[in-house]
This record gives C-alpha cells, structure tokens and sequence, in this order.
C-alpha cells in the first residue's frame, strides 16, 4: 500500500496563496497552486497534520486518479482501473458527489452514477463480494470534477468543513468564516506581542483566530475528522499527530486582545464561543461604540470585518461609522489598521486611501480588505 498520497486542499477565491504558505510551514515544499485549490504530494501523515493545522483551507482531499474522458464508457472503464480499494474498506460508505464545466460529459448526475457503479464493481472483485456494498462504516466521500474533459477523483478527508472548529455556540446574522477569519489575521504583521482589538466584534470570530494563531494552538484540535476511521491511516499517525499539536502548542504566551461591540448580546455571544475554544481568559469583551476606543498601548493592530451596510443596518449609518473609525486611528498614528467591507466608498469615508488592497470573498460577496500600516513608536 503506498504510503505517499497527493492531496488537494481546498480555498476561498484570493486565499490561495495564504493556504499555499501554510503547507510549506509544514514542510510540503512541492506546492502547486491553482484556482480555488493547493495541491501537493506527501507522507500519509500530512492527512491528519494538513487537517489538524490548516486554518485557511476549507477541506483537504484525497487524489485518487486523473485521466480524460469524453465518453461515459471512458470514465466507466478509467474509474474501475483505480485502486480504490487501497482507500475504501470492505464495508466503506461511499457517496458520489460531482461537477463538470466546459466538458463533453456535461451531465453531473450521469456522471455520478456511473462512477459510483464502477467503484462498485472494482470492490466487489476486490472482496469478492457477490451481493451489494454494505456501506455502513466510515465515510469516504468521492468527487468526480471534469474540467475540460480532465476528470480528477478524489476522497474527503475532512468531513466538515475545515472551518467548523467546535468552538461556535452562537453567532450573528452575518457570521464571518473561521477560514477566512484567520486568512485576514495572517495577512497582517500582528505577532502575539503586539496588542490587537477588534471593533465590531460580532460572535469573536477573528478574535479567536487571533488568539489561536497567538498561542499557536491547532485549529482543529478539538473536532474529529472522517479519515480518522480510514483503514488507511494507522491510530498511531494520528496519535503522533495530535502529540505534535499538544506540544507545539504555547499556552504561556501572553496576549493582549480586545473584541468591542454595541451591542451586549453579540458580546455575550463572543464570550461563550471564546469560553467553548477554552480562551475564556485570553480575550476582553466589552460593549462599547468604536468611537471610543481609546487604546492604551502603541503599536498596535486593529482588525475589523464591519458592517457593509448591504446585509446588515442602514448603509447611511455605517458609513458614519467608517468615518468615525477613521477618526480614531488617525488619533492613534502608531496603530495599523485592518478593515473588510464590500463597500467600495470605504476609502473615503475612512479619509485616507489605504496603503495596501486585497481583494477577498466573503461568501459570495465581493469584499476588500483595506490595510493601513501604523509608523512604529
């Protein structure tokens, strides 16, 4: 059985490249990245330490097999040549799910059974199975995407999604991804000695990035992962894995981070969460206006994912906030600012161009993240 595999980890629009570093801060050098996807070869192991590690991916996935195909028969006759069943146990649960753009095989539900049928008829001439699959241990979720007439099959490794860290009991009405809350912490320069605040900090999603990423703890520590049950990876990898994680952690490290927001039920809500994470005591919550936030300290960061004024509020009145947050940095020069807003006015309500753009997705709306660098005191 063949202990190098080639994995795929999945990304945001714009997030590739943030994803692309943390696999080589892994130690996975060879990286190729493309559209929505960072893709690589490594050790069986990277399975649970890409899943437990990654913060910007949403899933990692097995590659299986890649070949053309223009016909069904094609894909029928490439799909049963794989060694499926070096991945997928005698009793394996397998659903099929697909996509296909600009290909001949333009039928996703066709194209779906009939992969799902030639992964039958492999296992059962494997495990010499006369009846149905029983499919009832494990899960091993297959993906049949065709680009191009390029058919690439994968395995889930994941399950849920990467985002889903365990640590949310409660949010607001726009919560912002995990994911993509801690992409926006790590395209800053904030290091954990630095203080960081957070002016609208609805459920305490980037917040807890934050201190996660401070205290260098695993993202995905506390959850369990659907390749955790794969015959494939032995419980001692995983257990080495874990270990690494609980050792590199840094509990020790001092953070000095603050969520602020006007209204005391989302802060509530961001205390909970933050408690769930077991950050109780690493985080401030307090209910307050942004307009007066006062920091004590220079040097500072602050990262923000506001209103936009198209979901949430009137966009007159969060506008006047822009201003207002512009205002208060200007006060305090030494601070950098971070801000994402759909808002393409933003700029001038803030009053200053900023000094660096990167255009992001939030969902499927169309964001920037607005940096302005402080001058160091």
């Amino acid at each position: 059985m063949t202990q190098t595999v080639k994995l795929i980890a999945t990304a945001a629009m714009g997030l590739e490249s943030v994803v692309a570093n943390e696999v080589k801060a892994l130690g996975y050098t060879e990286v190729q990245v493309e559209n929505g996807k960072v893709i690589f070869e490594a050790d069986i192991s990277a399975i649970p330490r890409c899943n437990l590690w990654l913060r910007t991916a949403d899933r990692l996935k097995v590659v299986i097999g890649q070949f053309y195909a223009k016909t069904f028969d094609d894909l029928f006759e490439a799909t049963k040549a794989l060694e499926w069943d070096q991945y997928i146990p005698e009793n394996g649960k397998f659903p099929v799910i697909g996509k296909s753009h600009k290909s001949t095989l333009f039928s996703v539900s066709d194209c779906q059974a009939i992969v799902k049928k030639a992964i039958v008829e492999k296992l059962k001439n494997k495990y010499s199975i006369a009846d149905r699959i029983p499919e009832t241990d494990g899960l091993y979720r297959v993906e049949v995407a065709i680009l191009k007439d390029l058919v690439t099959l994968t395995i889930d490794a994941t399950g849920a999604g990467l985002h889903k860290r365990g640590y949310r009991t409660g949010q607001g009405e726009a919560p912002l991804k995990e994911t993509l809350a801690a992409a926006l912490v790590q395209l800053t320069n904030w290091k954990p000695d630095y203080p960081l605040v957070d002016l609208f900090c609805g459920s305490g999603t980037i917040l807890i990035e934050a201190a996660l990423i401070g205290q260098n703890i695993a993202p995905g520590f506390n959850r369990s992962f659907a390749s955790e049950e794969w015959p494939l990876i032995q419980r001692k990898i995983w257990d080495k894995a874990f270990e690494e994680a609980e050792d590199l952690a840094n509990y020790d490290q001092v953070l000095d981070i603050t969520g602020t927001d006007i209204d005391h039920k989302m802060i509530q809500i961001a205390q909970n969460n933050a408690t769930e994470a077991g950050l109780a005591d690493l985080i401030d919550w307090k209910q307050m206006q942004a307009k007066d936030f006062n920091p004590k300290r220079a040097n500072g960061y602050l990262i923000s994912n506001p209103p936009y004024g198209e979901r949430i509020g009137d966009q007159e009145e969060v506008r006047h906030t822009y201003q207002q947050v512009g205002e208060v940095m200007r006060s305090n020069p030494s601070w950098s600012s971070y801000v994402l807003t759909s808002d393409e006015k933003f700029e001038a309500m803030y009053g200053k161009k900023a000094t660096k753009k990167r255009k992001l997705f939030n969902g499927f709306i169309k964001v920037d993240y607005y940096q302005y660098f402080g001058k160091r005191m």
